[in-house]
């Protein structure tokens, strides 16, 4: 068997599309779309919707199991649900009479991409002078 290195697959996906915010600095396009996406994670109803879709057995989950969870009105529910699929975290079908919803790993990928300090490299040295 060979030893040279192989690739691993699947990798390099997010580090081809979108700089981490450690490598470099995001332009105005990248900072206006993920400020979308934090701007919809910084409600803490929607991001226990969130967490309550992504951890869904099966995947998908129906609006009529998420409403009850919340002391809050169906309009207002799926108001949030609305905001969710415009940052692209989300997408739905309806069906009958009720909407299912499933997670979108593609963004929370991408996230985790843009979160994530490379390995193995430091993080920047700080100064007394970087302090505001």
């Amino acid at each position: 068997m060979s030893k040279q290195e192989l690739p691993v697959l699947g990798q390099d996906g997010v580090e081809g599309c979108c700089p981490g915010l450690l490598t470099a600095p995001l332009d105005e396009g990248q900072a206006v779309e993920l400020a979308k996406v934090f701007k919809a994670l910084g409600d803490p109803i929607r991001l226990r919707l969130l967490s309550m879709i992504a951890s869904r057995a099966g995947g998908e989950v129906c609006v009529c199991d998420l409403t009850p969870a919340f002391d809050l009105s169906q309009p207002t529910i799926s108001h949030h649900l609305k905001l969710l699929r415009q940052a692209g975290l989300i997408d739905c079908e309806r069906r009958g009479t009720w909407v299912y919803y499933w997670l979108l790993p593609e963004m929370t990928d991408k996230l985790a991409g843009i979160l994530t300090r490379p390995a193995g490299q430091p993080l920047p040295v700080r100064t007394a002078g970087d302090i505001s």
